[in-house]
């Protein structure tokens, strides 16, 4: 079960018309804590506790990932990272920023390569594999769905 933007709506509105002042949401792969602060409105934390769906990976789980056409397929022997969710990707973590990570970059399984926003949260993508960054698929600022390649790694 995946965490849509129209549940993340539907969450918030049963929150507002609550009394409740926190709320703390777990569902497959997503910890989501809701705070209330004060007149401000709601403030969010989140982990993430699965990594992203990577293409090639000796986990099944992972494996289960729709590719839907070429431009979400990836040659093999390499690995797509793919968004914990969809939303937009962004390479660095505010504007004017260094990006996160280049192509030619190595990374670890747990180094963050971006961020995808969603209703203005932001959650860290994971490479999820070690390896050398081969090429970005999704460019800055781009909108990526769920089954989306952001970038590819060449494993270590």
């Amino acid at each position: 079960m995946e965490l849509t933007p129209d549940d993340v709506r539907d969450v918030l509105r049963v929150l507002d018309t609550s009394g409740l002042d926190e709320l703390h949401l777990e569902v497959a792969g997503l910890t989501l804590t809701l705070r209330r602060a004060g007149g401000a409105g709601w403030t969010a934390e989140q982990q993430v506790l699965r990594q992203p769906v990577v293409e090639g990976a000796a986990d099944p789980a992972a494996a289960a990932a729709p590719a839907a056409g070429p431009a979400h397929q990836v040659a093999e022997g390499l690995v797509a990272v793919r968004p914990p969710l969809l939303g937009t990707f962004y390479r660095a973590p505010q504007p004017g920023a260094p990006p996160f990570v280049e192509e030619g970059a190595v990374v670890e399984e747990e180094t963050v390569v971006g961020i995808v926003e969603t209703m203005k949260m932001m959650t860290p993508v994971h490479a999820g594999v070690r390896g050398t960054v081969v090429e970005f698929r999704t460019g800055n600022g781009e909108f990526a769905d769920s089954d989306a390649v952001l970038l590819v790694v060449e494993p270590a």
